[in-house]
């Protein structure tokens, strides 16, 4: 059943109308080429991985039934891997987001639940940190030892409080984003909203609302005027505001990244796209310029 009846506009049909992977036990080989495809996309993110990368030996343990599907899904969470690609150089606090969210399938519902991963994670390492998800009652509860996780955070479940349903949106850009490629980068989406005990508004994925959804950088450098600053949103016409993060400045070193927006004419747009191509930019959105 579709959660609610923008699923094909938010991303989150895949989800809501697809049943969970599992082993069941009298599963054939081609079911465990299934779960191992779906722990790794459910667990890495969907980010992409590459052959050499893959978990060998862990996937012929699965394989040959030495190991559960809980115990695949512990070892590319424990891996150097995993580790590579979100927790080595990202802030803790956004470490945590990406575990609740590739382990339990949902957002953080409280500040105290990251405090409490924090504290674990100071205290015990981070493997014994990736051990309270995995044994934890909840996911027992919802996966057992067959089933791969996978976002119950978009589907009405026992226990689910209705902010995790708002903030999967804060962690989920769409079913064909990874988790490495957003435009946010490696800050933590959630940490101002949990410490005020907020909730957040639905935010759409990119080609799900008007134009592309927008994610402000952190600088919020987004200009007031257009066109050099001579000309302000409310003058111009047939225009179009594209917001573009992560671009090269000329002269400046690789690492040298700036977020900024321009106005450009419809009939500038596809040299525009082409231009922020070259010098490694990510377009966040591309919206008419309001008239109002």
């Amino acid at each position: 059943m579709a959660i609610t009846t923008s699923a094909s506009r938010l991303g989150t049909t895949a989800f809501s109308e697809v049943a969970p992977v599992e082993l069941r036990p009298d599963w054939s080989r081609d079911d465990a080429q299934a779960v191992i495809r779906a722990v790794y996309r459910q667990v890495l993110g969907n980010d992409y991985i590459m052959r050499s990368e893959r978990l060998t030996s862990a996937e012929s343990l699965l394989c040959n039934g030495s190991i559960t599907a809980r115990e695949f899904v512990r070892a590319v969470a424990k891996s150097e891997l995993y580790k590579n690609k979100f927790f080595y150089g990202n802030f803790q606090t956004r470490v945590i987001e990406l575990n609740i969210k590739h382990l339990l399938g949902r957002a953080p519902y409280d500040e105290s639940e990251v405090v409490y991963h924090l504290d674990l994670y100071e205290n015990k390492g981070f493997e014994a940190d990736i051990d309270s998800y995995i044994d934890s009652a909840e996911y027992t509860e919802n996966f057992g030892d067959s089933i791969v996780p996978y976002y119950r955070g978009f589907a009405s479940q026992p226990g689910q409080k209705t902010v995790g349903f708002t903030r999967m949106f804060q962690l989920y850009r769409g079913y064909a984003n990874s988790d490495r490629s957003q435009i946010a980068g490696k800050t933590s989406r959630l940490a101002v909203e949990l410490a005020q005990n907020g909730a957040s508004a639905v935010v759409g994925p990119s080609g799900g609302s008007d134009g592309w959804a927008y994610r402000p950088s952190a600088q919020r450098n987004t200009p007031s005027k257009a066109l050099g600053g001579s000309v302000a949103y409310g003058d111009v016409g047939k225009l179009y505001r594209v917001e573009i993060a992560a671009i090269s400045k000329p002269g400046y070193p690789s690492v040298r990244r700036s977020s900024k927006a321009v106005i450009v004419p419809f009939e500038q747009l596809n040299n525009t796209l082409q231009q922020i191509n070259r010098l490694g930019g990510k377009v966040a959105s591309i919206t008419p310029a309001s008239l109002n």
